[in-house]
């Protein structure tokens, strides 16, 4: 064992650690968490625990089910919300097979792989994601709307608002795992709420998100209410991103960053986004996974519709903001697509991996897009090369499905079972009768 091995092991002593979750997640992002006690840590860092991967959505068949999670010792931490005395603990794992190799089921290796690729080119891949979500009154129930716990607007302080509370409490259990936050306020809808993370490796980003994520719901169940990271539960209400800064560098320097260049906009930087918005139509499907995402996607509302990139245009599917002077570190860009529901492994193994084909490929940046994209007609975007994101899930996965880029990031096992989920979905989605179909037609027709 090494010596992050051990200093958990000493940690579990010091702490009082009587029980550790290991946690991983599926292909579609859910969570998935079994807990060993303390003694059996050591043979779990030597030889995995066993699992039945047949149980888990998209890991396996039947005939090839026995799978093993492996902690990573570099993720440990006590859970806050689960007390001081005893403690609990969580690690994230990477799944491997009964040899030793890696499991191509696990989506946190899709994106070891590509964050390897990248390496290989020098690169390391920084992601700072702004996560959006809802605050309702109590577990909504089925067929019912949900009650937002406020009335409240962006950036709005409301005197002994919940939000605000709630939002205080989730940043302190973050900040005591180790995850920083850089802001928070209240967002433009009622009960929506935005807490963005520090900037990290992406990696360590999507460990991050998906902590995030249940802090946030253990929080909200906590205090009786319930968070949703459901893309756009209201019609008329903005819906919940999760808008997300990236950047590369080669050793310590920002790749992005370029002084003198049009907002200082390296070559690196502009054939990232090219490669982004070439390949974007194609990764959608993963950036934007439920049926529910699109209706986020195609009414504009801080929500990009359209494929162009812009500065400081917040109607572009990629941002570049503002620069600031004397921070050459700071260079990004800004990708407003992916929403809160992705699984953040694969989200940004696409992303990343269409960046670097624009790179390795040169692609060339076309124009960007200065005017309000939302406001302009139909033709007035086609005159500008300005196409259309997929608009519903069926048009994503046919996108995706043509895509060798997507096959060989995902690999086979991942892409045909993520595909063969989501046809499964639409098939579902498009059977349903709808309160809208009722409401218009059963005593009109």
């Amino acid at each position: 064992m090494g010596k992050q091995e051990d200093f958990v092991l000493r940690a579990l002593e010091e702490r009082d650690v009587r029980f550790v979750r290991l946690w991983f997640t599926d292909v579609l992002g859910h969570l998935k968490s079994v807990a060993v006690a303390p003694a059996e840590l050591e043979g779990a860092f030597d030889e995995g625990i066993g699992f039945d991967g047949s149980a888990i959505e998209g890991f396996a068949r039947v005939h090839e089910a026995d799978m093993l999670a492996k902690p990573d010792p570099s993720t440990f931490q006590i859970l806050p919300w689960r007390g001081e005395t005893p403690a609990t603990a969580r690690m994230f794992c990477d799944i491997q097979l009964p040899d030793g190799s890696p499991s191509y089921a696990d989506p946190r290796f899709v994106l070891k792989r590509t964050l390897a690729k990248a390496a290989e080119m020098g690169f390391t891949f920084y992601t700072h994601p702004e996560v959006e979500f809802f605050l309702f009154k109590g577990k909504p129930e089925t067929g019912m709307r949900p009650v937002p716990v406020d009335d409240s607007g962006y950036f709005d302080h409301t005197a002994q608002g919940g939000g605000q509370d709630f939002r205080r409490e989730v940043i302190t259990m973050l900040e005591a795992m180790g995850i920083s936050v850089e802001y928070s306020h209240h967002e433009g809808a009622p009960g929506q709420q935005e807490i963005d993370l520090r900037y990290a490796d992406a990696l360590t980003t999507a460990d991050n998100i998906m902590t995030f994520r249940t802090v946030v719901r253990e929080v909200a169940l906590s205090q009786g209410l319930w968070a949703s990271f459901m893309p756009k539960p209201y019609t008329e209400h903005p819906g919940s991103g999760m808008h997300t800064h990236m950047s590369l560098f080669e050793g310590d320097e920002n790749a992005f960053y370029e002084a003198g260049s049009e907002y200082q906009l390296s070559r690196t930087g502009r054939s990232f986004i090219a490669g982004i918005l070439h390949h974007t139509s194609e990764i959608t499907a993963i950036t934007n996974q439920w049926v529910n995402s699109y209706k986020r996607l195609i009414f504009g509302g801080e929500a990009p519709s359209y494929v162009c990139w812009g500065h400081n245009n917040r109607s572009a599917l990629v941002r570049v903001p503002m620069y600031k002077p004397h921070k050459g570190g700071s260079a990004r860009i800004e990708n407003r697509a992916i929403d809160a529901g992705c699984n953040p492994y694969l989200a940004f193994a696409v992303v990343l991996a269409a960046g670097l084909k624009g790179i390795e490929e040169g692609y060339e940046l076309p124009a960007e897009a200065e005017d309000d994209v939302w406001a302009l007609t139909e033709t007035e975007r086609r005159a500008l090369g300005i196409a259309p994101l997929p608009r519903n899930l069926d048009e994503a996965i046919r996108e995706m499905e043509s895509s060798e880029l997507v096959a060989e990031t995902l690999g086979e096992h991942v892409y045909d079972f993520f595909l063969r989920n989501k046809r499964a979905e639409w098939h579902e989605y498009r059977s349903q009768v709808t309160q809208f179909e009722l409401d218009r037609l059963v005593t009109r027709v």
